[in-house]
């Protein structure tokens, strides 16, 4: 495995933290006490997490057709089509037989709770290529126009010797799969954050196949982070206009539980750096002038924070303050760490099913929305 790193790492002085502000979100069905731990050190900037004291169920993420494993999150940016601005998208990834890889729904959820489907793709009436089928990712975005892409990393069974390379599919905003991104470099896309100028959407995608699914729990370090340029307008199906891979060597597995373990969730900071989770080697590094490189970044990008607290972390966001949170698979926590790398705030957001339920998360409003497979629910942590 290629040396990585270690940029900035700072032990944590841990105790409990003060309560925060309270919400009058009125969506949450059913609501609990979280438990936050801060680093000793006040920072400069206080944390997000430090003001965000409860959990809130907002509702279930399960569709008329029973898929569940919730995944993906997005919130739509404006209203279109059938889609409506500030309301979230989410993507389900098992099959209501608890099939990995073999959901095909994305939900339309109101903040208020109100769940509509928005889309039901099937794999015998895909528009384009898509190796192996329908199983949708965490990998979810929402273009100009209303299109909205999300990946699919498909198995026949469930089972990861089955799983395929799958691709992007492109979705109008009245649900309606339309095209495929797919090819040599699309290879299992696992997560996805975007950019938006005008027309042209910049989507940076997570692959965690690279290689195809082998029998067994080895590692294989090729999985890579896509950066797809596309052109859409309303009316006008995205076009890709260029595919350039910006970090690869990154390791991945197979595994009974997860389906595949491997680079997961993506974030853009304003300064053009990427933030990766790189799930197997339980980091989060950082890719560089992500919007312009032409070459992978070195080492599979820079460590800035390395275990402590991180428990394999999946989902990945970042908050106002620029600190970068990430959900982990290990346990039920997300975990602030600011741009230095220091961990400064940790924080239960699943004391119920714990490790291997938390995956996406958006901020939106200086509150967390986040789904929980553990229970297949949108939760808000607020």
């Amino acid at each position: 495995m290629p040396h990585r790193t270690l940029l900035a790492l700072t032990a944590v002085s841990i105790m409990l933290a003060g309560c925060g502000g309270s919400s009058t979100h009125t969506s949450s069905a059913t609501s609990s006490s979280t438990t936050a731990r801060a680093a000793s050190t006040t920072p400069a900037t206080p944390p997000l997490l430090a003001s965000l004291t409860k959990v809130s169920t907002v509702t279930s993420t399960v569709p008329a057709d029973g898929d569940v494993n919730p995944y993906g999150i997005v919130v739509v940016p404006r209203s279109v089509g059938d889609l409506h601005a500030g309301d979230l998208l989410v993507s389900n990834f098992n099959d209501k037989q608890n099939n990995q890889g073999t959901g095909t729904t994305i939900d339309q959820i109101a903040t208020t709770g109100k769940r509509t489907l928005f889309a039901q793709i099937s794999s015998h009436a895909l528009p384009g290529p898509c190796p192996g089928g329908v199983g949708l990712t965490t990998a979810l975005s929402v273009l100009p126009g209303g299109y909205v892409v999300v990946g699919s990393l498909p198995t026949s069974n469930g089972k990861s010797a089955t799983a395929k390379y799958g691709c992007l599919i492109v979705v109008d905003p009245h649900g309606r799969a339309v095209s495929t991104i797919a090819g040599p470099q699309i290879q299992g896309p696992w997560d996805m954050t975007s950019a938006t100028e005008g027309s042209t959407t910049t989507l940076f995608v997570s692959m965690a196949l690279n290689g195809g699914a082998a029998k067994g729990a080895h590692t294989i370090d090729n999985s890579t982070v896509v950066r797809i340029k596309v052109r859409s307008q309303p009316g006008q199906q995205p076009k890709v206009l260029s595919q350039t891979v910006i970090a690869n060597a990154i390791p991945w597995r197979d595994d009974p539980n997860a389906l595949v373990i491997g680079p997961t969730g993506v974030a853009l900071a304003p300064d053009g750096t990427l933030y990766v989770a790189d799930t197997l080697d339980n980091r989060i590094a950082a890719i560089p002038q992500a919007m312009t490189r032409t070459a992978p970044a070195a080492d599979a990008g820079t460590t800035i924070a390395e275990g402590q607290h991180l428990k394999q972390p999946l989902g990945v966001a970042l908050a106002p303050n620029g600190d970068i949170l990430a959900t982990n698979a290990g346990d039920g926590n997300i975990v602030e760490t600011n741009p230095a790398g220091k961990q400064v705030m940790i924080r239960t957001l699943d004391t119920k099913t714990g490790a291997g339920s938390l995956f996406g998360l958006v901020v939106d409003g200086g509150s967390i929305y986040y789904v929980d497979d553990g229970d297949n629910t949108l939760k808000l942590l607020h």
